[in-house]
């Protein structure tokens, strides 16, 4: 086993891939393929369950749920690792995966679809929380940065399939299969653990006591945000947002002020490095989810097909991952973690200044939103490796494993809050009466988060 705390001098790829790394690489983007996967599939088949079963007053909570459960499953994974050690916490998560995507597969009506979304995601948020997890645990400290590389890796792979699996199961009305082959990755992935991690593979240090409190506010702000995103009435909207922020306010109060935590120690200081880490990655990620919307504006001011509208989108995963991979173990940390939130912003320019001029030749429009779709994703491939990296250094070391299942806490929150935020500045912008203006006004303001991430960097040292 490569421990945490092995130094070594080789960063390079080849290290990464050689002996028994190459088949650890695998469990960590596996797990990570399945929750986003997962997600991509649901999405693109969910209109068919609703045509089946119904419940199309409850289509959102299906994805909302998800989200809330992944959070709850992420942010316990540090304690139930040190109660149940790595390989048993993966047959609990795959096993509960599993157990969601059948009831999924099985249901008659939209509430046992909902439960089995809810059980998938308790298993998926895990899964997720422990691929950063054994980043930390199978490799040594050189080739941390690549190996978040392998996380984005997985991602994208998922990004660019997921889409196109899930459309042919709809196309065929065969939603319940797709939820079958979701079921079937579990053992496929189980054998892999079992093949793979080293049976004395554990974390070190006492066991870490499972945060209710905090977890619960976390959650009903998610709650609230996803809620709020989703009211037809603007003040209603606003006021689902207030309740979020007022929660997750009291949340950092919180773990500033107790010994039992979801994050580790001085995350939620603003005098610490830790949290200047934690506040780049959800400005970054708030910033990225402008880009749910781009398949949509596509279609209504360009005249795009869905089909290709949403590839044109891929690109934007399709430069995380390719970027991703380039930029891990570079040196240049510091400039990398200052560019990335430019390279995003700019792209979300552009975006502001091409995606409302509908009277712009798709010739000219469509190259210049591709560019800067690419651009966003390789402003987050840029960094994203490098800030995973200074979660674990900036960690105290005895709180290394909380920080490594935090980065999935983080993640949740920052795609709940941008996604929602989202969905808020378009419908009071006019999404479906204007939506040229909406486009506007969606990317002007989001380009402001990555913009206030890049003044975040340039304190870290």
């Amino acid at each position: 086993m490569a421990d945490s705390e092995t130094i070594g001098t080789d960063s390079s790829w080849s290290a990464l891939v050689r002996g028994g790394n190459a088949a650890r690489c695998a469990v960590v983007g596996g797990g990570m393929i399945i929750h986003a996967v997962n997600v991509f599939i649901a999405v693109t088949i969910l209109p068919s369950v609703v045509r089946d079963i119904g419940g199309l007053r409850y289509f959102a909570w299906s994805t909302t749920l998800y989200v809330v459960a992944s959070l709850l499953g992420g942010a316990n994974c540090a304690s139930m690792l040190r109660r149940v050690g790595v390989r048993n916490l993966y047959r609990l998560a795959l096993l509960t995966f599993a157990l969601g995507a059948c009831l999924c597969a099985t249901a008659p009506v939209m509430a046992v679809l909902l439960l089995g979304r809810f059980v998938q995601g308790l298993g998926a948020g895990t899964l997720s929380a422990l691929s950063f997890s054994n980043i930390r645990l199978l490799f040594p400290q050189p080739l941390w940065s690549r190996a978040f590389s392998v996380i984005s890796l997985a991602w994208g792979i998922a990004t660019l399939g997921g889409p196109a699996i899930g459309g042919i199961f709809a196309e065929y009305g065969a939603w319940r299969l797709a939820f079958w082959c979701l079921a079937g990755l579990a053992p496929m992935m189980l054998l892999l653990v079992e093949l793979t991690l080293p049976r004395s593979l554990a974390p070190s240090g006492p066991r870490l006591p499972v945060a209710l409190l905090s977890l619960g506010i976390l959650a009903v702000s998610a709650l609230c945000v996803s809620a709020g995103s989703m009211a037809q009435d603007v003040p209603v909207a606003l006021l689902g947002l207030a309740a979020a922020f007022t929660l997750l306010a009291l949340f950092m109060r919180r773990e500033g002020r107790t010994a039992v935590r979801v994050l580790p120690r001085g995350a939620c200081d603003p005098r610490t490095r830790l949290s200047g880490i934690y506040g780049a990655m959800l400005l970054m990620l708030v910033g990225v989810n402008a880009e749910i919307f781009v398949p949509y504006f596509l279609q209504r001011l360009h005249g795009m097909t869905p089909l290709h509208a949403g590839y044109v989108s891929a690109m934007m995963a399709g430069g995380w991952a390719l970027i991703s991979a380039v930029a891990a173990g570079r040196g240049g940390a510091a400039l990398l973690l200052r560019l990335g939130p430019m390279l995003l912003g700019g792209g979300l320019l552009v975006l502001c200044a091409v995606m409302p001029m509908a009277s712009l030749p798709n010739a000219l429009a469509i190259p210049l939103m591709a560019l800067a779709l690419g651009a966003m994703g390789s402003g987050m491939g840029i960094c994203w490796p490098h800030l995973g990296t200074n979660v674990f250094i900036a960690a105290p070391e005895d709180e290394r494993d909380l920080a490594s299942a935090s980065i999935t806490t983080i993640i949740m929150v920052g795609n709940a809050f941008g996604s929602a935020s989202a969905g808020m500045v378009t419908n009071i912008a006019g999404l479906a009466t204007a939506p040229a203006q909406a486009a506007f006004w969606l990317f002007g303001l989001f380009a402001l988060a990555p913009f206030a991430a890049f003044l975040v960097t340039r304190r870290l040292r």
